[in-house]
């Protein structure tokens, strides 16, 4: 078989099944009315819980980040833990293509949903302040890069568990406490001193630093180490749950 031809029969199994879980899970209209409703609820809870004015350009950090983080943790989690009930995921396993691949086509539904689901807040609070002198080239890639990290942590979530239920649950293990320690919206210099090492042990930490750097130009750490670390979990979370694949799911 010619290089060229292998390649194209791959990148048709890749377009296969990402279309297939894109029309199956991901554009469905609850998933795409959550995605929007659940960044908007949690704007205007800062409006309705306070008369004084709110500073958008503050919290939309926070918001952007936790958008990206429960849109693309509970949709992997839990359609890959489905899939991997039905049996659906082994067929995809025994399949000529390479795991790298299927893993690949796997999340990049989930990546691109996490990105949508950011872009919901950045559009809304337009109706609220400028967003003039925002770096849009540092907010673009690291939305793309939280949405990596957030989609790996999410496929580690779902190789650990058996059922649905199981993934849901052990999502939530994650995702409340990073609400509070990452510096959505407590700044990490006001948590506990005991808890602050938590927090930089967290991949969100360093996205929601960058999106204060891109949108507020007052980031904690530098640009670089906060990009070096996003990247680094990412693929530390893929590692581990490759191994957990081809341990557990691959006999």
């Amino acid at each position: 078989m010619y290089p060229d031809s292998r390649f194209r029969k791959t990148l048709i199994a890749f377009w296969n099944i990402l279309k297939k879980d894109m029309s199956t899970y991901y554009l469905k209209p609850p998933n795409i009315s959550w995605g929007i409703i659940f960044p908007l609820a949690w704007t205007l809870m800062f409006f309705i819980r306070t008369q004084e004015p709110i500073d958008v350009r503050a919290i939309l950090p926070g918001v952007i980040g936790m958008a990206i983080l429960f849109g693309t943790t509970s949709m992997l989690a839990v359609t890959i833990t489905f899939e991997r009930k039905q049996k659906a995921f082994d067929r995809l396993i025994i399949s000529p293509n390479s795991l790298f691949v299927v893993i690949m086509a796997k999340t990049t539904g989930a990546i691109l949903f996490g990105f949508c689901n950011a872009l919901v807040p950045i559009l809304f609070s337009l109706f609220f302040t400028t967003l003039s002198g925002i770096s849009w080239g540092y907010l673009f890639l690291s939305i793309f890069l939280i949405s990596f990290t957030s989609t790996f942590l999410g496929l580690f979530i779902a190789v650990s568990v058996h059922e649905v239920f199981e993934a849901q649950t052990f999502s939530n293990f994650f995702r409340f406490p990073m609400i509070f320690l990452c510096g959505l919206f407590i700044p990490i210099s006001s948590l506990p001193v005991f808890l602050r090492p938590l927090s930089h042990i967290l991949p969100l930490t360093y996205g929601v630093d960058i999106f204060r750097h891109a949108i507020n130009n007052e980031g904690n750490m530098p640009l670089i180490l906060n990009f070096f670390l996003l990247v680094l979990f990412a693929l530390i979370l893929y590692f581990f749950s490759m191994q957990n694949i081809k341990k557990k799911w691959i006999y």
